[in-house]
């Protein structure tokens, strides 16, 4: 996909920052938020499996960890 997304740790307060190419989308609570600003930054959610390390880098906790 040539982009590098990085869902950062839980927040204290609850949430996953995710950015895209260093730029920060916002604060997703779910795979869904997650998925939605993926489909705003101009990818098709469809080709995106969040399991693999090459497209979305998961920083303290996988796609399982939101809290």
């Amino acid at each position: 996909m040539g982009v590098l997304v990085v869902v950062h740790p839980p927040s204290p307060t609850g949430g996953r920052r995710v950015s895209v190419d260093r730029e920060i989308l916002g604060l997703a609570y779910n795979l869904a938020d997650l998925l939605e600003f993926l489909r705003r930054a101009g990818l098709d959610p469809d080709d995106v499996v969040v399991e693999d390390s090459r497209f979305i880098e998961w920083r303290g906790g996988g796609p399982d960890v939101w809290a």
